[in-house]
This record gives structure tokens, C-alpha cells and sequence, in this order.
């Protein structure tokens, strides 16, 4: 008894360095993301789903010059928006329409502009480190290739943009260390275009995208099968990053990983987020690209290697989804405003906002972290040290782990400016582990995972 006492008091005392008298170890309760939570207005949402509800369609094909009808009239109006946000905090925001003439495609035959709508919040000191957010302009009913009928897409998704517009309005009131954007992207129903579009560009230009929160459908709680529930959202999280290679995918093999890409880190900390900042919402993360067999914008960013997820309602209504408006056998069907619970639209939007804020105040994630300690009592992280003139307010960095079945981060140690640390007495076969920067007035980043396995770019 004396042996297995002993035992148990010294795996006590391995856990116990996650608890060291360090202000940064424990959580940091952030005033300013409980403030950006509240600004958050369902009202204003609601007025702008209404509005683009007002156009009718928005179909990819639809009309592009009238202006009260088409896809046209709903991308100037939203360009509008931004720019009337960008007026009220001094032209903080770059506004741009986004495009590229797609045809030869199976639901885009003949040429059609796809124009998606860009508004860019520069950082102060990391301009060139991005963390977007997103919603989808076009809406579609039953026959993908019909875009002269009314389609109202009030939660598919009207609701995606308005909460884009609303985060809009709520942090541009605000100066962040790194960029933010807010972009209504075209195109979706007919193939994600305008996610690859923005994607193929952001490369070329050298974005270090650290994030895509993609909002599609956020406005429903009432499901199909007759749940009704505001209190819970969904995260979709891709796991092996697109980009592996062969090497990668090898070495993953015998190091993990799989649960630990970066857009499944992505995820635990918007879910970290959701508990501490969002009153009356439990997220789920859901180790999925999306929903089964579908897909949403995020996908053409995560094609490329950026981190990017999926955030939507947990019970979707299929009558109101891709329907052309009819009653039958006295169903009702089509994507309408009566369908969308405005307040909770404005939760998820608010989940957005903190978690967007939370990373562009933060310090850009760890980069080229590695690990060791294979056949050693302790294991050994490492890292390259952030710049210093980008992140003028990085304080140092904390290490994380966790049971290798836990679904989120357990354990933690800040471990101060250094670019090596080793947690004695803690078997590296026993759990993952992670790094992120920490801010010096307690703003984190998303752990990274070590290796390429969990890499959020340089």
C-alpha cells in the first residue's frame, strides 16, 4: 500500500507544475471580450437579413443590374455597409469587391462574374497576419440552376452575413495587433468559388491566414426533428491538413497528430471561447471536414494548408433548406425570415467577435515547434522565437498537454521568453502536447501542435 501511495502522490505532483503560482498559468479573464459580447445587437441583424432577404434572389446567375433585385443590387448594398462601417471608425477598413469570371462548370456553364465583397481591418503592429471571417452572399432554391424564382436565403445564409457585418461594426471599433477580415463571398451554392477565389489570391499575396471562421447558417434552432435549442452550436473541423505529403503523413504516423491539426486547435479554442465569454452556449466540435458528404467556404481555404472551420446552428430544418417556396401535404417549405431566431444569430455572431478579437490582441501561434523525448522521463518542446517589433506585446509562452483521448487542452504551464522548455517527470508517450504565445495582458493564441502535423504556418 505504502508503494502505490507513493506512486500516486508523485503523479499527483507532476500534474500539480500545471499550477504554479504564475499569473499567467490560470485563465485570464479578458473585460474587453465581454464587452465586444454584449455590443453584439440582434436587432441590427435582423435588420440586415430582411434587407437581403429584399432582393429576392441572389443566385450566383441572378440579375446583376438591377438595383432592388439580384445578387448585384445585394453585393453593392453590402459593399454599402462596409463602407458606412469603415466611415464611422475613420476609414479603418480596406473595402473591395473580390472577383473572377468562372465558366465550363457543371452549375456555372456560360461566363458569370463572381464577386465576392472584401473588407480588411489592418493590424497596428502584424499587419500581415489575418484572421477572417466569413458568410456566404447567394442563395439557391430546389433546382440549383434556377435563379430567376424567389429565393429568400434568409438563414442560408443571410444569416452568415449579417453576423459578418455585425462583428464588422462591433470590432472596428477597436485596434488589434493583427489584421482582421470580413468578407461575403459569392459563389458557394454553385461550387465555393468565391472561397477559392479569396484563398488562391491570399496566397499569391502572402497572407499569413491564421484562421477562417466560416458562418454558414447561424440563425435556426428549431430542428427537423423537432428539437428546439438555442444553447448549442456546431463546430466542423477538418483533421490531417489537405497539404500533408508523404513524408509528413510517415512521420505522423508514429508521432500523432490526427486529432491535432490546426483547424481542430482552431476549433478547441473558439470552444474555449464559448465557455468563458458566450452566456448559454455549449459548442460542439465535430471532427468532420462538414457535415456529412457536404461542404461549405471554408474548404478552399483548409485546400491550401490554412487553418479555417465551420461555425453553424446544431439542428438544421431541411424543409427550409435549398427549397423552392411551396406548401404541400401542409408543409411548409423555404428558407424564410420566419425561420430565423434572431438572438441566437446574434450568440453566434458574438462567438465570432470574441474569438476573432481574442487572436488578432494575441501574439501570432508558435512557429516550427517541435518535441522530444522518446525512452526519457520528460519531454522536451521547442520553438521559434515571434518577432519581436510584430509582437510588441508578447509576454512568452505557454505549454500545453492533455490524455491523449481528452477532447480538450488539460494541462498547462506558462514557461516565460524562452524557445525551450522541458516538463520534467511528464512521459511524452502519455499525452499530446501543444504551445502557444501568450500576450502580456493574458491574450493567447491557438496551441500548436508540434510538428507539420499541427503547423499554423510561418
Amino acid at each position: 500500500m505504502r508503494n502505490i501511495f507513493l506512486l500516486g502522490c508523485f503523479a499527483f505532483s507532476s500534474m500539480a507544475i500545471a499550477n504554479q503560482n504564475n499569473p499567467k498559468t490560470e485563465f485570464t479573464d479578458q473585460a474587453a471580450l465581454h464587452k465586444i459580447q454584449s455590443q453584439i445587437s440582434a436587432n441590427n441583424i435582423e435588420r440586415d437579413i430582411a434587407k437581403l432577404v429584399s432582393f429576392g434572389t441572389r443566385h450566383t446567375l441572378s440579375e446583376t443590374e438591377s438595383d432592388t433585385r439580384g445578387i448585384g443590387a445585394a453585393r453593392r448594398w453590402i459593399k454599402a455597409e462596409l463602407e458606412k462601417i469603415s466611415k464611422a471608425c475613420g476609414n479603418c477598413l480596406e473595402v473591395y469587391f473580390q472577383s473572377e469570371t468562372i465558366s465550363g462548370e457543371r452549375r456555372i456553364p456560360d461566363p458569370v462574374e463572381v464577386v465576392s465583397v472584401i473588407a480588411v481591418q489592418k493590424g497596428t503592429t502584424d499587419p500581415g497576419r489575418y484572421v477572417i471571417m466569413s458568410g456566404d452572399i447567394d442563395s439557391r432554391v430546389s433546382d440549383v440552376m434556377n435563379y430567376t424564382d424567389d429565393s429568400p436565403g434568409a438563414n442560408d445564409n443571410a444569416s452568415g452575413v449579417a453576423g459578418t457585418l455585425e462583428a464588422a461594426r462591433v470590432l472596428s471599433k477597436y485596434k488589434f495587433n493583427g489584421s482582421i477580415v470580413y468578407a461575403a463571398l459569392a459563389g458557394e451554392e454553385q461550387g465555393l468559388f468565391g472561397g477559392r477565389i479569396m484563398a488562391e489570391q491570399a496566397q499569391k499575396d502572402g497572407w499569413r491566414i491564421k484562421a477562417v471562421l466560416n458562418n454558414d447558417m447561424i440563425g435556426n434552432i428549431e430542428g427537423i426533428n423537432g428539437v428546439i435549442n438555442n444553447t448549442t452550436a456546431r463546430i466542423f473541423a477538418e483533421g490531417t491538413r489537405q497539404t500533408e505529403t508523404p513524408e509528413e503523413a510517415r512521420l505522423r504516423r508514429f508521432t500523432g497528430g490526427e486529432v491535432d491539426s490546426p483547424s481542430r486547435n482552431l476549433a478547441r479554442y473558439i470552444d474555449w471561447m464559448a465557455d468563458r465569454y458566450i452566456p448559454n452556449l455549449d459548442t460542439m466540435v465535430i471532427y468532420r471536414l462538414d457535415r456529412f458528404r457536404r461542404g461549405g467556404h471554408h474548404r478552399p481555404f483548409n485546400d491550401l494548408g490554412y487553418p479555417g472551420v465551420r461555425i453553424m446552428e446544431t439542428n438544421e430544418h431541411y424543409d427550409r433548406q435549398h427549397q423552392d417556396l411551396r406548401t404541400e401535404n401542409g408543409i411548409v417549405y423555404g428558407d424564410t425570415l420566419d425561420g430565423v431566431n434572431f438572438e441566437y444569430a446574434a450568440k453566434l455572431t458574438a462567438l465570432n467577435a470574441v474569438s476573432l478579437a481574442g487572436m488578432a490582441w494575441a501574439p501570432t501561434p508558435p512557429a516550427k515547434v517541435e518535441i522530444k523525448g522518446a525512452v526519457q522521463p520528460s519531454t522536451t518542446l521547442s520553438w521559434q522565437a515571434a518577432d519581436k517589433i510584430q509582437n510588441p506585446n508578447l509576454a512568452g509562452y505557454k505549454i500545453y498537454w492533455r490524455y491523449t483521448d481528452a477532447p480538450q487542452w488539460q494541462f498547462s504551464r506558462y514557461v516565460g521568453d524562452v524557445t525551450e522548455f522541458t516538463l520534467k517527470n511528464v512521459v511524452i508517450d502519455n499525452y499530446f502536447f501543444g504551445v502557444a504565445s501568450v500576450s502580456k495582458d493574458g491574450y493567447e493564441s491557438p496551441v500548436v501542435f508540434p510538428g507539420a502535423a499541427g503547423a499554423f504556418g510561418e
